[in-house]
């Protein structure tokens, strides 16, 4: 059976990247929200 979670990194990038986060107001908040706690990374 396959799994469910079949990894591709294009997706990822699409719907977690830094560029998604930034269109939206809510993704800008959550970039603040790592940064502000010191993540070494930000985005996917």
């Amino acid at each position: 059976m396959k799994r469910t979670y079949q990894a591709s990194k294009t997706r990822r990038a699409r719907t977690h990247g830094f560029l998604v986060r930034m269109k939206a107001r809510g993704g800008r908040a959550v970039i603040a929200a790592r940064r502000a706690k010191g993540r070494k990374r930000l985005a996917v």
